[in-house]
């Protein structure tokens, strides 16, 4: 893990034979999802070699879907769907009923699909939000990066002053990258937030990463800090924050939807960051958050690399998803 940390003077980084040409993010997404697209794939390939569709198809297909987390309204959604593309279109081969269901899934996915636009304020504030072990902080370095990537100076706010570790990362990054870290040894998160904001503003910073501690969605008192952040942005700058992410680990597989109500209630979610796709069989969650939560899906993860967080679109996701 933070692997992007270690630093490119390590003796033992410079014995190392030079690396291989980097897959492209296709690739990486490709076979990040491979878990997820091993769980539909091996049914849906013995599926889809029948020679007609007819029920036993779809409700196989249907147990398929739930395997992969997609959740039972969006699986109910999806078949409806494809029943009524069949009966339209007079589809007649399983082979026409994989592409019907690929469009179908791109359809249900594609309100998602909202790219993140820092611009409109100076500084563009994010705030970000999610329970222990969920990737937070690994993603702010991550989403660092990628803003720097447009040309934009960032300042990062470590507002998990309950957890040293998430401190010490982000100065650790902060240090290596140029990238200024408000941080304090324990104390209040919402004013170590607000001296980031103020320090950005008086430096004419175009963006802020606003970190938080972990909360658990059932630890009422404690999400009831995470609001207080929230409100103290809102002093610091009346349109803030301007942006409020949740990052989501796609291992919880359903929980996620329960996660997005939570926080949503608590501080007011615009869009969520699903990492560790790589490592999980359920990347049909995306789906389920479509169906009972649709909140845009900014970023996707399928890496602990750099650069292995990018904006989500739904086309090569469900291309990646389903293969060819």
């Amino acid at each position: 893990m933070f692997g992007f940390l270690k630093s490119k003077d390590d003796p033992a980084a410079q014995a190392t034979a030079p690396a291989a040409p980097r897959p492209s993010w296709s690739e990486r997404l490709k076979a990040g999802l491979s878990r997820t697209r091993a769980t539909l794939n091996t049914p849906l390939g013995e599926l889809f070699s029948r020679a007609r569709i007819d029920d036993e198809l779809l409700e196989e297909l249907e147990s398929t879907l739930l395997m992969a987390d997609c959740g039972i309204d969006a699986t109910q959604w999806l078949l409806a769907e494809l029943k009524a593309t069949v009966k339209r279109d007079r589809l007649e081969t399983p082979a026409q009923l994989r592409k019907a269901l690929a469009e179908a899934l791109q359809t249900l996915l594609a309100p998602l699909e909202q790219a993140l636009l820092a611009d409109g304020h100076q500084p563009f504030v994010i705030m970000i939000a999610g329970v222990n072990g969920a990737g937070k902080t690994t993603s702010i370095g991550k989403l660092a990066k990628y803003f720097q990537a447009q040309g934009k100076s960032v300042l990062l706010a470590a507002g998990d002053t309950f957890r040293a570790a998430a401190r010490e990362q982000l100065v650790t990054w902060g240090d290596r990258n140029g990238v200024t870290v408000i941080a304090q040894d324990g104390g209040d998160p919402a004013a170590v937030v607000f001296d980031a904001i103020t320090a950005a503003r008086a430096r004419k910073l175009d963006v802020v990463l606003a970190d938080t501690a972990g909360r658990l969605p059932t630890q009422l008192h404690l999400m009831e800090e995470i609001a207080k952040v929230r409100r103290v942005i809102n002093k610091a700058d009346a349109s803030a924050p301007h942006e409020v992410l949740l990052v989501l680990d796609a291992n919880i597989g359903q929980n996620a939807v329960q996660q997005v109500k939570a926080f949503d209630k608590a501080i007011g979610v615009s869009g969520l960051v699903i990492t560790k796709l790589d490592g999980t069989a359920k990347g049909g969650v995306l789906a389920a958050i479509a169906r009972q939560c649709p909140k845009p899906v900014r970023f996707i993860g399928v890496g602990e690399g750099i650069d292995d967080l990018q904006a989500f679109r739904a086309g090569e996701f469900v291309e990646a998803l389903l293969g060819s």
